[in-house]
């Protein structure tokens, strides 16, 4: 089975992915906020408040004018009142994010469940938008109804095979850091993985493997393989849309050590979405994927 024809439109994946990014942002501004508020905000409390709510103010409303569709007719004020907004809301977050002080590197577990709900959560309502503004369902949209049986049972079977594959690259890439002359780098820890290391809450550790199980597989198969993929494909560069969402798929998860394993997953993950026409296998497979890497992590931690 071929992957079927999406009618994805190319301005609407930009609009998706602006917004993902802008979201992505503000999220990262409402963190520096509650940072700041949590170490009592003594430190020019009315300038941090009143650039982080102009900020977050021009964030919104770059947000609202990208969601519009864009259309020719739309004039050069839309197109500046959209600039000022976003570099508005860009430039005075990273203020706020330097007035807000250092600590904000440190991986707290709900830290790191803010930042999936800013990314992941608000990619599956983004992507909501998006099938309704091409006036399809989620099943027609992501083949969920073909031969679903078959595409979980092929998504099991590859998640399976490929974990002890990915713990070895995984492990490869950490001795080629160290070990390579001219270029030694420390491997670090990703943040989800040093969150749950160091929690002491089974709240915090529950909320954040529901989160890297069964929010984050759906939010980035249906934005990478799902819209991404078919969509460079389809424009007649395959071997692009292949290399290139596997690459960013793995760049975006911001890990040296994991960044191979990553990109050799999104490759099977996108063979798994060619051989079904169902964007549940590459689903199924990422979340169990994750499911055995979270049970792992907690099993060495309570060693």
């Amino acid at each position: 089975m071929m992957l079927s024809v999406k009618p994805w439109k190319a301005d609407a994946i930009i609009r998706l992915g602006l917004s993902v990014m802008v979201c992505v942002f503000a999220g990262s501004l409402l963190a520096s906020a509650a940072h700041y508020a949590s170490l009592g905000g003594k430190a020019n409390p009315k300038l941090f408040y009143s650039l982080a709510a102009v900020a977050m103010a021009c964030l919104v409303a770059a947000l609202i004018m990208i969601s519009q569709p864009w259309r020719l007719e739309m004039g050069i004020g839309r197109l500046v009142a959209l600039m000022v907004c976003a570099y508005g809301g860009l430039f005075l977050g990273a203020w706020v994010q330097r007035l807000a002080g250092g600590g904000l590197e440190e991986a707290s577990i709900w830290r790191m469940i803010f930042a999936t709900l800013s990314f992941q959560g608000v990619s599956l309502v983004l992507v909501a938008r998006f099938l309704r503004e091409h006036q399809i369902s989620w099943a027609e949209g992501f083949g969920f109804s073909n031969h679903w049986r078959q595409a979980v049972l092929w998504g099991l079977l590859a998640a399976v095979i490929f974990l002890p594959i990915g713990w070895g690259l995984q492990q490869a890439s950490a001795l080629v850091m160290t070990h390579l002359p001219h270029w030694k780098m420390e491997p670090q820890e990703q943040l989800p993985i040093h969150a749950l290391r160091v929690s002491m809450s089974w709240g915090g550790r529950l909320a954040l493997g529901a989160a890297a199980v069964m929010l984050a597989p759906v939010a980035e198969e249906a934005l990478f393989r799902g819209i991404l993929y078919p969509a460079i494909k389809q424009m007649g560069r395959p071997r692009l849309a292949l290399w290139g969402t596997s690459l960013l798929f793995a760049a975006v998860h911001m890990n040296l050590v994991t960044f191979l394993p990553l990109a050799v997953l999104a490759l099977v993950l996108t063979a798994l979405y060619e051989r079904t026409d169902n964007l549940l296998a590459p689903i199924t497979a990422h979340a169990l994927f994750n499911a055995l890497n979270f049970i792992t992590l907690f099993l060495i931690k309570q060693i």
